[in-house]
């Protein structure tokens, strides 16, 4: 390869970070571990992965930045604020979210904008394959995780004028449809919920939905779907979750033309692996096995991509031995060369099949 390929990574809870963590991403991996050391951030979410100077090393262009709370039955204590009792709690707390990413953009447009078009997208993929060796602004496409603050169906204008792009019904179960720790199907309201998506344009992430739901979601769903960030549950026997995904989603997934993004978390990626334990004992292969194993039941390399859920609840004692920050996803590329993919598929699977999917969402303008 002439360059290291662009990545683009499809899960990342950014706006989650800078409220409850007062997590700056403007500063290097170094800087934020330097002031976190010993603090609340790295006890309960483990040392950053992710700093402006890893996503120039890494040349990681753009980012699925996901607006996230979590329902306030799964609290995990005092510290844990951002929280929601019902629809008007979430709403609140997910217009705070794109409020801190819109202040981001204002302060800093050298460093982070909004993707929410096609020509927004060309803007920030221009400079990154012009000048490689270069610094140049990370592209935010907006995901929302769990869609509790969506009211009335009507209200996804409103989140579509914002620039949200991809709706998840799920994250646990929610009133649209049974989710991780809580299996069900979809929902009368979440039936409407996704005829309301398709009516605007919005991609459908399956990821945290419960597969009962899922498969009821591809056969309905008229728009463009994909699993931002789900592993093949196959690879894991014995993990007691409904959180991976079977290959009946993944098949239904693939016959939609859908992309698959692959989580590089060590209780993703060996079901015996728990908190605490070595990450040596997970090497970086592992995520090439996902990353195959989803290109075999396709039977090419356009339907697998990286969503690393990086700074979601975990750090880096959970992820592979190799991967000190996002910079080191560029030590894929040799460990897929090695598994027989060309640098055409290592592209692909790098940025090139959610580049694609984008082409597909993104309105030419606002």
């Amino acid at each position: 390869m002439p360059h290291r390929p662009l990545i683009i990574d499809a899960h990342q809870d950014l706006a989650y970070n800078m409220l409850a963590f007062d997590r700056d991403y403007r500063r290097t991996v170094a800087e934020t571990r330097q002031q976190e050391e010993g603090s609340l951030a790295v006890r309960e979410n483990g040392q950053t992965l992710l700093g402006w100077d890893a996503y120039q090393q890494g040349r990681v262009a753009i980012v699925f930045a996901t607006l996230f709370v979590t329902p306030i039955r799964y609290k995990e204590g005092d510290w844990d604020t951002i929280c929601y009792t019902d629809t008007a709690d979430a709403r609140r707390f997910y217009k705070q979210q794109l409020e801190a990413y819109q202040r981001l953009w204002e302060e800093a447009p050298d460093q982070f904008s909004l993707v929410s078009t096609k020509s927004e997208m060309q803007n920030v993929l221009a400079p990154w394959q012009a000048t490689p060796d270069e610094e140049h602004p990370v592209g935010m496409v907006l995901l929302m995780e769990g869609a509790e603050s969506i009211g009335q169906v009507d209200e996804l204008k409103e989140w579509w004028d914002a620039g949200l792009r991809l709706i998840g019904p799920a994250w646990a179960g929610t009133r649209f449809c049974g989710g991780s720790r809580e299996p069900g199907p979809l929902t009368r309201e979440g039936y409407e919920l996704l005829d309301g998506m398709a009516e605007l344009g919005y991609g459908l992430d399956l990821s945290h939905m419960d597969q009962q739901a899922a498969l009821q979601a591809l056969d309905h769903y008229e728009g463009h779907l994909m699993a931002t960030h789900a592993n093949a549950g196959a690879l894991l026997k014995g993990a007691d979750t409904n959180r991976h995904l079977p290959d009946s989603v993944i098949d239904g997934i693939l016959q939609r033309e859908g992309v698959i993004g692959i989580v590089p978390y060590n209780v993703f990626l060996q079901a015996s692996w728990k908190r605490g334990d070595a990450r040596e004992l997970v090497p970086l292969s592992k995520v090439v096995e996902q990353i195959d194993y989803v290109c075999q039941m396709a039977g090419d390399a356009r339907h697998v991509g990286i969503g690393t859920d990086f700074d979601g609840g975990f750090g880096l004692d959970a992820v592979p031995e190799g991967i000190d920050s996002i910079a080191d996803l560029q030590k894929l590329p040799p460990l897929l060369q090695e598994k027989g993919f060309t640098d055409e598929d290592i592209t692909a699977i790098l940025g090139g099949n959610w580049l694609r999917m984008l082409e597909n969402i993104l309105p030419e303008n606002q």
